[in-house]
């Protein structure tokens, strides 16, 4: 079998990154009929590195369409995210100076957790969102939303329409979408000369470096380093000019992005990230190397962590019903015998299983009633709220776990 070629240049995908076996799509959600009828496939979960561009990215197991088009992901059910989104509107608005006569457009807006701030402060926004579930939820905010897959055919239909923007968002999106070249290539097109885009995305580098292998999952098709992210960018006639490290999904680069000729200022923060990426060898293999062995260990710790605690006669339960942790009990070989159940806030996905695991969904009333010795916090980057909407749990001496880097029991 010939090595697959690179999504981004079209150089043979040669070198591993890490392969995660077979495993389900992660946000595929399942009745216990649906699983009876066969619905719950598997799919190679293999992640390899170019050797040229050093885009780290997983094969398409079926089209985007099948994925997207209806989406059990709903962002306004994680606070501390629409908080994260209410700061980045406010600092938007006093960076940009955006007003009643600017245009906000967010791509992949979801369910308008992010652009109904904007409508708060009186910015007119457009969404654009793949999936008609979502963006019918993103409507009734009041947010303005067309239903499309974003890239160059459906941003010439809205410049032709009319749409120019002060200022684009794209946030968590990047690593969703096959053809990034096609998709980058739309911001141009839609953007107003002196306007700015913002791109968010997690950094490759804390996915390296905290072992975060569990934000693998068919839906990321890549893997993103400012290096890859910049090369795209010029192939577009866009640059960077400014750069934010944040904290969201265990470590994110707010990338700031304008026309090639456009007045913005590069800043020392660029700069300095990446000075941070050489050092760190993102931009030869070297970087890529050896992840496949911390994965094991972080494998082999939280099945240890399982194995006492069923010694100890102890029950352990989850939090998040989220993609990341889909990922993790599939790689671990984690089934319902090990955890007993999975607590989610989202009503969409209550009452399913999760693909291949098959641990009941429940919502997370249903606590008080399992009172389980441990609750592992399977989206460990909203460990503390999440700590903090269920802390009964520390009422009958149940403790909170995290385990990835590493199993963390917080007494």
């Amino acid at each position: 079998m010939n090595e697959p070629l690179c999504r981004l240049c079209g150089s043979r995908l040669e070198h591993d990154f890490v392969d995660l076996g077979p495993t389900p799509l992660a946000n595929s959600y399942l009745t216990a009929a649906e699983i009876a009828q066969g619905a719950d496939r598997a799919y190679p979960l293999h992640a390899r590195v170019c050797s040229t561009c050093f885009l780290v990215q997983v094969e398409a197991p079926v089209e985007p369409e099948a994925i997207f088009s209806d989406y059990a992901y709903f962002s306004s059910y994680s606070d501390s995210w629409v908080e994260h989104a209410r700061r980045y509107a406010l600092a938007m608005i006093a960076r940009f100076g955006l007003g009643a006569s600017s245009l906000v457009v967010e791509v992949a807006s979801n369910d308008g957790y992010l652009l109904k701030h904007f409508v708060a402060a009186g910015v007119p926004v457009l969404g654009i969102e793949p999936a008609a579930n979502v963006a019918e939820a993103a409507q009734a905010k009041n947010v303005p939303t067309e239903v499309a897959f974003f890239g160059v055919e459906t941003a010439k239909r809205l410049a032709a329409q009319g749409v120019a923007a002060d200022l684009t968002a794209a946030n968590n999106v990047l690593a969703h979408v096959p053809d990034i070249a096609d998709f980058i290539g739309g911001f141009p097109l839609i953007l107003k000369a002196q306007g700015v885009s913002t791109f968010e995305f997690p950094h490759i580098l804390n996915l390296i470096r905290e072992t975060q292998f569990d934000t693998i999952y068919h839906e990321h098709y890549s893997y993103l380093s400012l290096v890859v992210v910049e090369r795209v960018l010029a192939e577009a006639g866009l640059r960077a000019f400014d750069v934010e490290e944040i904290d969201t999904h265990g470590g994110s680069l707010r990338l700031f992005v304008c026309h090639a000729a456009a007045a913005h200022k590069e800043t020392e923060r660029l700069c300095a990230l990446r000075a941070k990426e050489r050092e760190w060898h993102l931009d030869s293999l070297e970087g890529y190397a050896g992840y496949a062995s911390k994965v094991k260990e972080v494998r082999r710790d939280f099945l240890d962590f399982l194995s006492r605690a069923k010694a100890e006669g102890k029950t352990v339960a989850a939090y998040g019903a989220a993609a990341k942790g889909n990922t993790f009990l599939n790689v671990c070989g984690v089934t319902a015998a090990d955890i007993t159940c999975v607590l989610d806030r989202s009503a969409a996905k209550q009452g399913k299983l999760l693909p291949g695991s098959h641990i009941p969904i429940l919502p997370p009333e249903a606590l008080e009633g399992k009172r389980p010795d441990y609750l592992v916090i399977l989206p460990w980057n909203l460990r503390e709220e999440i700590m903090q909407q269920m802390a009964v749990l520390r009422s009958w001496g149940g403790r909170f776990v995290t385990a990835v880097p590493h199993v963390r029991i917080y007494e």
